[in-house]
C-alpha cells in the first residue's frame, strides 16, 4: 500500500467513524422514544435499561452504515476535490478510479461486515429484545402498571394505581379501572378497589391480576329509547375479583413502537430459507384442499338433486337439441325445490370462496414477510456498495466538503433510498410485485445514478444539476431575486435646484450637526429611518461647506453599501425560507395518503425543493452572518440539513426572529 492510499483510507475512516457514531446516536435516541413509555416510571434498574437499550440497537445499524459511507465518502472526496488534493494526484499520474481503488476494498469489507450483522446479529439481537421484555414483566409485572397515571392493559382496558411496594412492586393500593365498550367506545364499567396483588408465572403469558375489597360500577344500555334518559347502571361490591391479563399484548406490538416483534427478523437465512419452503408446502396444499371442499360442495349437490326426485333427469343425445330452460328436464314439483337448494349451494359456495380467499392472501403476504426478511440481509451489503460508488464520484463532482452541500445531496439520496425501499416493500408485502423487487426498489432506482456518477468523475466530465427550469416560474411567481441580480445605484443627484429655507426646522436641525454627523445622516440615511429629502438637505448644507457628492463617493460615505446589501440578503433569506416552509408543509400530504401514487410523488418533489431552498437560503444566511459577522447567532446549517423536514418551523421561526434582532443591532 503506497503513502497515497494510506493517506486516502486514513481520511475516509477518520470520516465514517465519526459520521457513523453521531449517526447512531442519534438514531438511537429517535428509537427509544418508541418505548419511553416502557422505561419511564418503572422503576428499572440501569442495567435492565442498559440491556434494553443495548438489544434494540443493532436493528439502527442497517440503516446508519449506508448513510455513514454515503455521507464520508462525499464529505471526503469533495473536501480532496475542493482543497485541489485531486488535481495533485491527476498531476501525478494518479486517476480518481485509481484512488478509489483501496477505499473499494475497505466499502467491500463494510458490506461483508454488514451482511453477517444483519444475517446474525440482528436476529439473535431481536431474539434476545423480545425474551427481555417478556422477562421483566414476568420478573416484574408491576412494569406494566406507572403509578399515578392510567395505564392502557388491553385494548379496551385502562387502570391507574396510586401506590405500589413489596419487592418486585407486585401490591397495590388505590386501584381505579376503566373498561370501555370496544376499542373506540365510551367506559361503560368502572372498577375501584383498595387493593390488590399482581401474580405471574413464567409458564404462562398470563398475568393475573387480584383486586381485594372494591366495587363494580357498570353502565347500562336499555332497549327502550325513553329508559335511556335515566342513565341507569348496575353496582355491586366484591370481596375479590380477579382478572386476567395477556402478556402476548404487552410484550408484542404497542400502539407506540409498531409492530416491531415479529417471528422473520428473528430468523437467519438458512432458517428463513427452510420455513418459507415450509410454509409454501403448506400453502400448497391448503389451495388443494380447498379445492377438493369446492369440488365435494358440488357434488353434494348433485346427490341433493338426484334425491329430490324419483326419476333420474331426462338424458340428453347428442342429436338432442338442449333446451333454453334446464328445469322442464325436472318434474314441476320439484323445480321450487332445486331453485331453493341451487341458490343455497352458490351462497354457501360464494362464501367459501371469499373465505378461502382472504385465507390464502393473508398466509401469501405472511409468506412474503420472510421473502421481504431473506432479500433484504442481501441489500443491506449491496446498499453499502452503491452508498459508496454514489457517494465518492458525486463528492469529486460538487467538490464541496465540510457538513454545508454533502449533507443535502445525502439526505436527498437517503430519502430516495429509504422511501422507495418503505413503498416497494409495502407493496411486496401486499402480494402487488415480488417482494426481491420491493425491497430492492431502492437499489434498482439508485443503481443507474451510481453508474452515470462514477463514469462521468472518472472521466473527468462534469455533472450540471439544473432546477431552473423549475425554480425560475416559482421565483418569478413570489418575486425573488438571485443574489447575483443585486445591484446598487450609486448615482448623484443634482442640487442645482434645491434651495434651503432658513426656516426649515429640517434645515435648523442639519445645521446644528458637524460635519461628521451630516455625513452619517447622507449615508445611513436608511437605517435611521430619515427621508429621502431629509438627505437630500443635508447633501446640500454638505455642498455649501465645500464637501461634494464625488469626495463623498470616493471616500464611500455618499451610500452604506453594506446595510445595502445586509437589507436586499434578509429580504431574500425571508422570501426563500418561506417558499422552504411551503414545500415542508406540502411534504407532509404524503401522510395523509401513502397508498396514492401521485401524492406520494407530489410529496417527494416537495422534499427536493424544500432542500433546494434550504441550501439556498443558508448560501444567503452565510453572507448575512459575513456583513454583521454574527457567526452565532444562527441554527448551525447541518441542524437545519438533518432535522429539517421535521423541524423547519422551529429553524424558520428562530432564524427569523435572530434575523430582526441582528439587523437591529447593526443599526446601533
Amino acid at each position: 500500500m503506497k503513502i497515497i492510499d494510506k493517506y486516502l483510507l486514513k481520511s475516509f475512516l477518520i470520516t465514517f467513524t465519526t459520521v457513523f457514531v453521531i449517526l447512531f446516536f442519534i438514531f438511537v435516541l429517535q428509537s427509544i422514544w418508541l418505548f419511553i413509555a416502557e422505561l419511564a416510571g418503572k422503576d428499572l434498574d440501569f442495567v435492565t435499561i442498559f440491556k434494553f437499550i443495548f438489544y434494540y440497537s443493532p436493528i439502527m445499524v442497517p440503516l446508519v452504515l449506508p448513510l455513514s459511507i454515503l455521507l464520508a465518502s462525499i464529505m471526503t472526496f469533495g473536501s480532496f476535490a475542493e482543497n485541489y488534493e485531486f488535481a495533485a494526484m491527476k498531476s501525478g499520474g494518479i486517476s480518481l478510479r485509481r484512488a478509489m481503488k483501496f477505499l473499494i476494498v475497505c466499502t467491500s469489507v463494510f458490506s461483508l461486515i454488514a451482511f453477517l450483522f444483519a444475517n446474525n446479529i440482528i436476529p439473535e439481537a431481536q431474539y434476545r429484545f423480545v425474551n427481555l421484555r417478556k422477562n421483566i414483566l414476568q420478573t416484574k409485572p408491576a412494569m406494566a402498571i406507572g403509578e399515578g397515571q392510567f395505564n392502557k392493559i388491553g385494548p379496551t382496558t385502562t387502570i391507574k394505581v396510586e401506590k405500589k411496594s413489596g419487592e418486585n412492586g407486585e401490591f397495590l393500593e388505590g386501584i381505579t379501572m376503566h373498561m370501555k365498550k370496544g376499542e373506540f367506545g365510551p367506559v361503560t364499567t368502572v372498577i375501584k378497589a383498595k387493593n390488590g396483588v399482581l401474580k405471574s408465572d413464567e409458564s404462562t403469558n398470563l398475568l393475573q391480576l387480584d383486586l381485594l375489597d372494591g366495587n363494580y360500577y357498570e353502565d347500562i344500555q336499555p332497549q327502550k329509547i325513553e329508559e335511556r334518559d335515566k342513565l341507569p347502571f348496575a353496582k355491586s361490591s366484591f370481596k375479590k375479583y380477579t382478572i386476567n391479563i395477556d402478556l402476548a399484548r404487552l410484550n408484542g406490538s404497542s400502539e407506540e413502537g409498531g409492530e416491531i416483534i415479529n417471528a422473520f427478523n428473528m430468523l437467519s437465512m438458512s432458517e428463513l430459507k427452510y420455513t418459507i419452503d415450509s410454509l409454501d408446502v403448506n400453502y400448497k396444499k391448503d389451495v388443494i384442499s380447498y379445492s377438493e371442499n369446492i369440488d365435494k360442495a358440488s357434488q353434494n349437490l348433485t346427490n341433493v338433486l338426484q334425491g329430490t326426485t324419483s326419476q333420474s333427469p331426462v338424458a340428453i343425445q347428442p342429436t338432442t337439441k338442449i333446451k333454453e330452460n334446464l328445469l322442464e328436464l325436472f318434474p314441476n314439483d320439484k323445480q321450487l325445490i332445486l331453485l331453493e337448494v341451487a341458490k343455497s349451494n352458490i351462497s354457501n359456495t360464494v362464501f367459501s370462496l371469499d373465505s378461502y380467499e382472504k385465507d390464502l392472501e393473508m398466509k401469501k403476504k405472511y409468506i412474503n414477510d420472510f421473502w421481504i426478511a431473506y432479500y433484504d440481509k442481501i441489500l443491506v451489503a449491496y446498499s453499502c456498495l452503491l452508498m459508496f460508488f454514489i457517494g465518492a464520484p458525486l463528492g469529486a463532482i460538487i467538490r464541496k466538503g465540510g457538513l454545508g452541500l454533502p449533507i443535502v445531496f445525502a439526505v436527498l439520496i437517503f430519502i430516495i433510498f429509504n422511501f422507495a425501499n418503505t413503498f416497494g416493500k409495502k407493496l411486496a408485502g401486499q402480494d402487488a410485485i415480488h417482494p426481491f423487487l420491493g425491497v430492492a426498489a431502492g437499489a434498482l432506482l439508485l443503481t443507474p445514478f451510481a453508474i452515470l456518477f462514477t463514469y462521468r468523475a472518472t472521466n473527468d466530465m462534469g455533472l450540471t444539476i439544473d432546477l431552473d427550469w423549475l425554480i425560475n416560474p416559482i421565483n418569478k411567481l413570489f418575486k425573488i431575486k438571485n443574489s447575483n441580480d443585486f445591484k446598487f445605484n450609486q448615482s448623484i443627484i443634482s442640487l442645482k435646484n434645491i434651495s434651503l429655507d432658513s426656516n426649515d426646522e429640517d434645515v435648523i436641525k442639519l445645521n446644528s450637526f458637524n460635519e461628521e454627523s451630516l455625513i452619517s445622516v447622507v449615508k445611513n440615511y436608511k437605517q435611521f429611518s430619515y427621508s429621502n429629502e431629509f438627505r437630500i438637505k443635508a447633501l446640500k448644507i454638505l455642498e455649501q461647506k465645500g464637501i461634494s457628492q464625488e469626495q463623498l463617493l470616493e471616500s464611500n460615505n455618499l451610500y452604506n453599501l453594506e446595510y445595502l446589501k445586509l437589507v436586499s440578503y434578509s429580504d431574500l433569506y425571508k422570501k426563500q425560507t418561506l417558499l422552504a416552509l411551503l414545500f415542508n408543509l406540502l411534504s407532509y400530504t404524503v401522510i395523509i395518503n401513502l397508498s396514492n401514487l401521485l401524492v406520494l410523488i407530489f410529496g417527494f418533489i416537495s422534499v427536493i425543493l424544500m432542500y433546494y431552498l434550504l441550501h439556498k437560503s443558508s448560501e444567503t444566511l452565510n453572507e448575512i452572518k459575513r456583513i454583521t459577522k454574527r457567526e452565532d447567532s444562527f441554527v448551525p446549517p447541518f441542524i437545519a440539513y438533518f432535522f429539517g423536514l421535521v423541524l423547519f418551523i422551529f429553524v424558520f421561526s428562530y432564524n427569523r426572529y435572530r434575523l430582526k434582532e441582528v439587523i437591529s443591532e447593526f443599526n446601533n
